[in-house]
């Protein structure tokens, strides 16, 4: 373990509807239309909030999702769903995902604003460009745009988002005439208590990463080794530098995949049987779909091919992540699994994101070290099943973080810019551009 640093840790919950694995649903603590019911949503939002983390995270895609693989397949609007938890709540960060392919930059800004404000200024958006061709499909075009194409309209997307928040602070109208859009006028909403909703960023590819050092406040990280995570975080903080910015201006918080028991063994159980109920195919799907090659064709008790491993990929037809792709392939071509093998242990040790399956002492364990070796600020946990795991979290895995001074006691901040700020040594949003001490971002 690397010298401890100062500042304390960032604990987000990423709120698939009712856990990570298709199969949450069938359990007696829930009821059929729990995706649906507000006092499902308030529970999840009040249960964060007693164990003071940060943030409450939710994806969205304009399509169905594939019920095979996929947990999160009942989609309702983030920011309505928030709603409910912000009336159940007064602190914990909310932030809801929007695409800038499928959205209108001053409608979007109008509507996280507006909302950011009603919240006392809890809000995040979660920036993605999208990248199914479902969700193209569901607004009239046959293919959703290309990688570049994507990205270039979404850094043009981000920027008149923050021109148009900051019309609501001076009343200055915006004159924007660019490749994608033209707009002049400002908005109307006042600015919230943290100024403006707070911006956080998914992308795992070159473009993604480079975004996130430009615009991003926060980054929703895909890791499986450590070794990763420590390269992820240096580049994203030495673009934010390259950008003016100071490296703490930037949060990374990889996601992680979580089961937490009473012992190790106790937590695997819990795992398989979660798993077994769901279809037998999941992880072979959800695979297959993450690499962007059909793994129902390899052999199972072979090593995954160097081939497959080594070969180039093509951006302009793969749909997947590129970061969950790299840090997949990463994993294999350090453990030499076998197909199987890789299957099985993606059970307890993660797909695109990292995973563990074990006891809270272990997960703080596991916090601490990645915390203090600078690979990450913090981790948006994502459970197997919300409804109790995040009890687990909240009563259990808090407590044991505080002891060893990894997290705060009581909220310090009413915003989320606030609780991003008063986790840093010095505050990173503000800070005069050029004045990073880290000796690796110099």
């Amino acid at each position: 373990m690397s010298e401890r640093r100062e500042g304390h840790v960032l604990l987000g919950i990423n709120v698939l509807t009712l856990g990570y694995l298709p199969a949450a649903w069938q359990s007696n603590l829930l009821h059929t239309h729990a995706p649906t019911d507000p006092d499902y949503w308030r529970r999840i939002g009040a249960l964060a909030e007693r164990g003071t983390l940060d943030a409450i995270f939710l994806a969205d895609g304009p399509i169905l999702g594939n019920p095979s693989y996929d947990a999160n397949n009942t989609r309702l609007d983030p920011t309505i769903i928030w709603s409910h938890v912000a009336r159940a709540t007064s602190q914990v960060g909310l932030i809801a995902t929007a695409s800038t392919t499928f959205n209108d930059p001053f409608e979007l800004a109008e509507r996280l604003l507006s909302f950011d404000v009603s919240t006392g200024g809890r809000a995040a958006w979660n920036l993605v460009t999208s990248r199914d061709t479902g969700s193209a499909n569901n607004f009239g075009l046959d293919e959703v745009l290309g990688r570049g194409d994507r990205y270039e309209r979404g850094s043009e997307f981000a920027d008149l988002v923050i021109a148009l928040w900051e019309s609501a602070r001076t009343g200055d109208d915006v004159v924007h005439h660019g490749r994608h859009f033209d707009l002049e006028g400002r908005l109307h909403v006042p600015p919230s208590e943290q100024g403006r909703p707070v911006i956080f960023q998914a992308g795992g590819s070159p473009q993604g990463r480079a975004l996130a050092g430009r615009v991003g406040e926060g980054v929703f990280a895909a890791e499986l080794t450590k070794e990763g995570a420590l390269q992820h975080y240096r580049e994203v903080k030495q673009n934010a530098v390259d950008f003016g910015r100071s490296p703490d201006a930037v949060k990374i918080l990889p996601g992680l995949l979580l089961t937490l028991g009473s012992t190790e063994e106790e937590a695997r159980r819990r795992v398989d049987e979660i798993h077994d109920l769901g279809p037998s195919a999941y992880s072979v799907l959800w695979l297959s779909q993450a690499i962007g090659h059909d793994v129902s064709t390899l052999e199972l008790d072979e090593p995954f091919p160097a081939e497959l491993l080594e070969a180039p990929l093509d951006v302009s037809t793969f749909r997947g992540s590129i970061g969950f792709r790299q840090s997949i392939f990463e994993r294999i071509r350090q453990s030499k699994p076998t197909v199987r093998e890789y299957l099985r242990e993606t059970r307890y040790t993660g797909s695109g994101h990292g995973g563990f399956a074990g006891t809270p002492e272990q997960l703080a364990d596991k916090i601490e070290d990645w915390f203090y070796s600078g690979a990450i600020d913090g981790f948006n946990l994502q459970p197997d099943r919300l409804i109790d795991q995040l009890e687990v979290i909240a009563d259990e895995l808090v407590p044991i973080l505080r002891a060893r001074g990894l997290y705060r006691h009581e909220y310090e901040t009413d915003t989320l810019r606030g609780h991003l700020q008063a986790s840093s040594p010095t505050p990173g949003f503000g800070r005069t551009p050029g004045l990073a001490t880290a000796p690796e971002f110099a």
